[in-house]
């Protein structure tokens, strides 16, 4: 059912090679590669506005008159809505002191290994905020998807809720639940986006020799790196986005639901298809694929990234953390 990815936009991986050759900011793009999959495929397009995004969407087509003789036909118009997304700034400090870092023999590679974990921390909350991030409680963020794909309508960021519904499926658990997501990504779908003038991904200064204060407030001499990560998410096309919710992580999971969710995209060519889920519901859907009890599934090498991915009806599944098995359960009118 999936077809080709139609949508030439860059990855981060792919911005990563424009940069300046100096090693730095590839080097960190793999490591954010590493730990999240997520970031292999989205898409990211420099925004048009220093601190958003704005899009033109379609609101209403036009339809043509049957006519009949001698009888004229009015003129039609679309209606077309504007929507701005806003950007938001995850920033970090990484310090180090400047004897421990000399002892190394490797300054910079020592800095980056200590660096590690805030850069995982960015990572993590930037996958977050991917699904989660609300602007109306964390207005510093942007807005991300699950406040978008509910059951209820938020003014400016979607269409009626009677239209926008379609595209969240209810997998029929209660408590404690959570979702699997099917998003095409592409320039006219789905994208991520950096503020128009700044740079892609991750943000890197070295700020060099600084400074710094122990907790007691003494000093010494250390090395500072500010680490800045500008992005935002546009929802371009609400129909390219399935949200199945109110999955249980204990029962069985259906796979009828995720042929629903393909069923649910106008067109597979628009874009790179994922479906991405927890570790609970990634782990059925693996055993599944490896006894071959469905045959909608299967298991390919990526030589390219070196793993084996499942797929079902040739789109893969990924699993991503940063979605909660902890999510309270949506309530259909």
């Amino acid at each position: 059912m999936a077809a080709p990815n139609a949508d030439y936009s860059l990855t981060l991986a792919d911005w990563a090679k424009r940069l300046d050759p100096d090693g730095s900011i590839a080097t960190i793009v793999e490591l954010l590669n590493q730990t999240n999959m997520i970031l292999d495929d989205a898409i990211w397009l420099e925004s048009n506005l220093p601190t958003g995004h704005r899009t033109t969407v379609r609101s209403d087509i036009p339809h043509a008159t049957w006519r009949l003789l001698n009888y004229g036909v009015l003129p039609t118009k679309s209606k077309t809505s504007q929507i701005t997304d806003s950007a938001g700034m995850l920033e970090t400090y990484g310090e180090v002191d400047k004897d421990l870092a000399m002892l190394n023999g490797n300054t910079a590679e020592f800095r980056l290994s200590e660096d590690r974990p805030k850069i995982e921390g960015m990572n993590q909350d930037m996958a977050t905020t991917i699904f989660y991030g609300d602007t109306g409680t964390h207005p510093e963020r942007f807005l991300g998807l699950a406040p978008r794909y509910n059951a209820e309508d938020i003014s400016g960021s979607k269409p009626p809720a009677q239209t926008y519904l379609k595209q969240v499926i209810d997998g029929g658990g209660t408590g404690d639940v959570t979702s699997l997501w099917l998003i095409v990504w592409g320039s006219e779908t789905v994208h991520m986006f950096f503020p128009k003038g700044s740079k892609a991904g991750l943000s890197v200064q070295d700020l060099g020799q600084k400074t710094l204060y122990d907790a007691d407030g003494g000093q010494y001499e250390g090395y500072r790196t500010h680490y800045q990560w500008k992005a935002g998410m546009c929802v371009r096309d609400w129909r390219y986005i399935v949200r199945i919710c109110n999955l249980s992580v204990t029962a069985d999971f259906d796979y009828k639901l995720m042929i629903k969710a393909l069923n649910t995209i106008p067109t597979m060519g628009m874009g790179k298809a994922v479906f991405y889920c927890t570790r609970a519901i990634k782990s059925q859907i693996d055993i599944a694929a490896a006894e071959k009890t469905n045959n909608a599934l299967r298991i390919i090498d990526d030589e390219q990234f070196g793993k084996s991915i499942t797929s079902f009806w040739n789109v893969p599944i990924k699993q991503t953390d940063a979605i909660l098995e902890t999510e309270s359960a949506i309530t259909f009118a």
